[in-house]
């Protein structure tokens, strides 16, 4: 099985994201999602008008920038390039152009992208992991799936995204581990500054951590 440079293929699929010696946040009752922006008038897209939209079903692997991948994994949900098209496009006033999108999540963690990486045919708002539901260790009710690019843009319990004009205001831009503006799996674009290749040893030593810290703050103990 051919995995991107520096991955490594484990078993099961732990938890990630921020504070992960804290359970993730509660599931609102009526989860929406607030989508704002550049646009004529911003809208909320609850899991109602989620499920009205074409959906897509996909088998990909997720790519840690710490170094592990989880492989075949089935998610399933509504393409953001179909949710762009339907029901964005129509809200962009003539001669706006998007260049970058932010997702926002319940934990108050948040990601950048490109538009053009954000439209990949393969990036997803998922609902449902294995056929089943999301857990909130992996992002319920709803979350972004970006299979090329590195976990760390696949924002989890997503409550917002906003589609920008210019580039947002990047709070992380001079961290010693400044994430990727790209984060591309497949070209190792882990740091913003330095190759994968140089900050991939590094990068290693946090797996360790990372299992355990998530192993503390996790509700559901089956990875």
């Amino acid at each position: 099985m051919a995995l991107p440079p520096g991955q490594r293929a484990i078993d099961g699929f732990p938890r990630f994201g921020t504070h992960l010696h804290h359970p993730p946040p509660p599931v609102p009752a009526n989860p929406v999602i607030e989508v704002g922006g550049a646009l004529t008038e911003p809208f909320t897209l609850s899991m109602t008008d989620l499920a009205q939209l074409p959906r897509l079903e996909l088998k990909a692997d997720f790519h840690c920038v710490a170094g592990w991948t989880a492989t075949d994994l089935l998610w399933s949900g509504v393409a953001l390039a179909t949710l762009y098209r339907l029901r964005v496009e129509p809200l962009l006033a003539p001669g706006v152009s998007i260049s970058h999108v932010v997702f926002a999540g319940l934990d108050g963690y948040q990601s950048i992208a490109l538009i053009d990486d954000a439209l990949a045919e393969d990036v997803l708002i998922a609902d449902r992991l294995d056929g089943q539901p999301l857990t909130s260790d992996h992002g319920a009710p709803l979350r972004l799936v970006s299979p090329g690019q590195y976990g760390f843009v696949n924002t989890k319990h997503l409550c917002r995204i906003e589609f920008r004009t210019t580039p947002p205001v990047d709070p992380d831009k001079w961290s010693p581990l400044a994430a990727h503006q790209r984060a591309r799996a497949w070209k190792e674009e882990r740091h913003r500054y330095l190759p994968g290749r140089v900050v991939r040893p590094i990068y290693h030593t946090l797996i360790g951590p990372i299992r355990r810290m998530s192993a503390r703050g996790s509700t559901d103990r089956t990875p």
